[in-house]
């Protein structure tokens, strides 16, 4: 089975690129099989990971930035692949 773990914050106004940087500094214990990050307009950025795992497994996600470098809580979603 195939899961993707979804984290996606907002920065603080006008500090959307050092949210970016921070995201793709962010070394994980055990590396997915794949991992994108993404950003969009108002400083989002989303990283998504996918791993060979089962839904409920233990895997491991991104941390919080610190406080002053966003402007929400961290959003995490978890999905199953499925077929086309």
């Amino acid at each position: 089975m195939t899961v993707a773990l979804m984290w996606e914050a907002r920065a603080v106004e006008g500090r959307g690129g050092e949210l970016l940087a921070w995201a793709r500094a962010q070394v994980l214990a055990v590396p997915p099989v794949r991992r994108e990050t993404l950003r969009a307009p108002q400083d989002r950025v989303l990283v998504i990971t996918w791993w060979d795992a089962d839904y409920d497994a233990d895997l491991p996600e991104l941390p919080e930035p610190e406080a002053g470098l966003v402007a929400r809580a961290v959003h995490r979603w978890r999905f199953e692949v499925v077929g086309e």
